[in-house]
């Protein structure tokens, strides 16, 4: 497992990776472990963004402003609160985690790393959800990957379910 350090203990988890890299999988597990609420970055798309990727068409930046804009103000509002929170968002640009993520130092940015080859397998398999598959080559292409001036916290999601939960848990110090 790829890992970098993250500083401090986080308020808030932000898990980034393209689509069926197990997002939504490692944000549901890690909110059952600590308690945390959790939301998936697909529940702060406005319909049309919806409808337009369900048509087979990728969202372009203007399209991802009100969505990047939803989530970066539910972070706000938990950290505000004194609340800690997770969210799965693709987060494929630099420029989107500015957004969410920014000069906000107790936001941990979790990216699950994986090869188109395998992520494509785990997307074919997938039932209900309203990415197709053809859209995966978008993603990689968009993909920038965090530099290390992001702090981001890089695993590989050949591991299993169980050793990337816990490799997040212990490098964040939430163990």
């Amino acid at each position: 497992m790829m890992v970098s350090s993250v500083s401090a203990k986080p308020a808030v988890i932000v898990v980034m990776g393209v689509a069926s890299s197990g997002k939504t999988s490692l944000g549901e597990r890690l909110a059952a472990q600590l308690g945390w609420p959790f939301r998936d970055a697909d529940s702060f798309h406005p319909p049309e963004n919806v409808a337009k990727m369900a048509g087979g068409a990728p969202l372009n930046d203007e399209d991802r402003k009100p969505w990047l804009a939803a989530i970066a103000a539910w972070i706000d509002d938990l950290r505000a609160s004194g609340g800690n929170g997770i969210v799965t968002c693709s987060a494929l640009k630099r420029a989107y985690r500015r957004v969410i993520i920014g000069d906000r130092p107790d936001v941990a940015l979790v990216y699950l790393k994986g090869s188109r080859e395998l992520i494509g397998q785990r997307m074919a398999q997938r039932q209900h959800h309203f990415m197709p598959t053809a859209l995966l080559d978008s993603q990689f292409a968009a993909l920038e990957e965090p530099g290390a001036d992001e702090r981001p916290l890089v695993v590989s999601v050949e591991a299993s379910k169980d050793a990337i939960e816990s490799e997040v848990l212990t490098r964040l110090g939430l163990a």
